[in-house]
């Protein structure tokens, strides 16, 4: 592969990111002294006529865009080698992805900036053309002239038009924001399928989790409780799998969106967790997501009680979707369980879906260490090293108290623990590996506590079950 430092009067500076056809540098324009992004295609399918068309195509749409609500394009051209690229516009923000590496925005911010992203797309299907992969990742940032942020759609990739997409027989799109009908070979497709994926995400900002399969939704409130009717009523709507339910159009969403933003109240933006390895280190908010994005609160039973003062107190035995894992927490802490499961993603690990639970007396405050919360999360992993992934990690704003040996029946290995977090809790995990020596499934344990009662970590992974 050539070594690229210039592309015509373009300095190139560092890669911005890389997709399945071509790379996004940052590059200075010596001329007219302004960065920008240079899009080239990727020397491997340099050779395919069909993509090539298909690379050239996202430049064209946008210049038949010419919204000030998408991202520009500036230039076209050709390397000594015939690959093409093109020349857009740089959004020195970041996206929305971005900001949400911090957890949920506040409602009214995130409101506005889907309906802004709403407008972008508006302005697409003005111009004729369907976007098909909106998602935060597409949605980018740009500071202006005043200070204030504007918001730009981009990557147009798998944008068609709209008189194409009415006769297209091939899936397309991004799960968690693609509609149903995107997701059907055969089926045509109208503006409306980016209502849907604007609405995801606009869950997505209020939540911090990707919405679950088309018609299996969970009502974002049971994730964000200070979300109002109206509010969710809205991006339910955005939602529905029939689109002929959904907004008529991007611009009517839009409309709704900033007619709520205006009504709701402020409210504090939660604090982004600090820690090692990068975003690793915001864990206790990723496996909450993660299990938010595909569960909801179902109701616990109560396990017999056990009312000797020389007892511990009452207990309920809570259960994941699979009926894998069981395990018998302090019955105050049983109010809300997800259970259908976790990414090991949210550890560094390879992405997949495992068995995996959270039960807690309020849910809603697990991401947040500035918030007083009682519960357990579990999550299995059949592979890769849970202990490694484990021990490097850290809660900013707790002390580390140190580790110690554990050792049962069935699981063996160390519990780490926290004090003196900011919501004046404590924090003890572990990963746990299988006593008899076997290298799989291994289990992820956090445990979350407040108040002045007995320490419950030893009597609740002593009654971990997993099958």
């Amino acid at each position: 592969m050539h070594s690229l430092e210039r592309i015509g009067r373009y300095r190139l500076q560092r890669r911005l990111g890389s997709g399945a056809f071509g790379t996004v540098w940052l590059a200075h324009d010596d001329q007219l002294e302004a960065p920008v992004a240079v899009k080239v295609l990727a020397e491997n399918w340099s050779h395919r006529l069909d993509v090539r068309d298909r690379f050239l195509s996202e430049a064209r749409l946008l210049r038949k865009a010419d919204s000030g609500r998408v991202v520009q394009l500036y230039d076209i051209g050709e390397l000594p080698d015939g690959r093409p690229y093109f020349v857009m516009e740089y959004a020195d923000a970041g996206t929305l992805a971005d900001r949400l590496a911090d957890g949920p925005l506040p409602v009214p911010e995130a409101l506005r900036l889907t309906a802004l992203a709403a407008r972008g797309a508006a302005a697409l299907h003005d111009a004729g053309i369907v976007h098909r992969d909106v998602k935060p990742s597409n949605v980018l940032l740009r500071t202006a002239p005043d200070g204030s942020l504007r918001v730009l759609l981009a990557d147009l990739g798998l944008a068609k038009s709209l008189a194409q997409a009415s006769g297209l027989t091939l899936a397309a799109g991004s799960a968690g924001y693609q509609p149903p009908e995107q997701a059907e070979p055969g089926t045509g497709i109208d503006a409306r399928a980016d209502v849907y994926a604007l609405g995801a995400v606009g869950y997505e900002l209020v939540t911090g989790v990707v919405p679950g399969p088309p018609g299996r939704v969970v009502p974002p409130r049971r994730l964000r409780p200070d979300l109002a009717d109206e509010e969710q009523r809205a991006l339910m709507r955005a939602l529905e799998p029939d689109r002929e339910r959904r907004w008529p159009d991007a611009t009517a969403f839009a409309d709704e969106l900033d007619r709520l933003a205006v009504r709701a109240p402020a409210a504090p933006r939660r604090r982004r967790l600090d820690g090692v390895r990068g975003r690793i280190g915001a864990l206790t908010l990723t496996v909450a997501a993660v299990l938010a994005a595909v569960a909801a609160a179902v109701t616990v039973t109560l396990v017999h009680g056990r009312s000797s003062a020389a007892s511990p107190p009452d207990e309920v035995r809570v259960e994941d979707s699979t009926g894998r894992i069981a395990a018998e927490v302090p019955s105050g802490w049983g109010r809300q369980l997800r259970d259908a499961g976790w990414d090991p993603k949210a550890l560094g690990l390879a992405s997949g879906h495992e068995p995996g639970l959270a039960v807690a007396d309020d849910l809603a405050k697990w991401p947040d260490l500035g918030a007083g919360v009682d519960g357990v999360f579990v999550g299995l992993s059949e592979h890769g090293d849970v202990t490694a992934k484990v021990n490097a990690l850290a809660h900013g704003g707790c002390h580390y108290d140190g580790s110690r040996a554990y050792t049962a029946a069935a699981w063996q290995g160390r519990i780490r623990t926290w004090s003196a977090c900011p919501g004046g809790g404590s924090i003890s995990e572990t990963a746990l590996r299988p006593a008899n020596g076997t290298a799989q499934p291994q289990a992820y344990v956090q445990i979350r506590q407040t108040g002045e009662a007995a320490d419950a970590t030893e009597r609740i992974l002593r009654s971990l079950r997993v099958t």
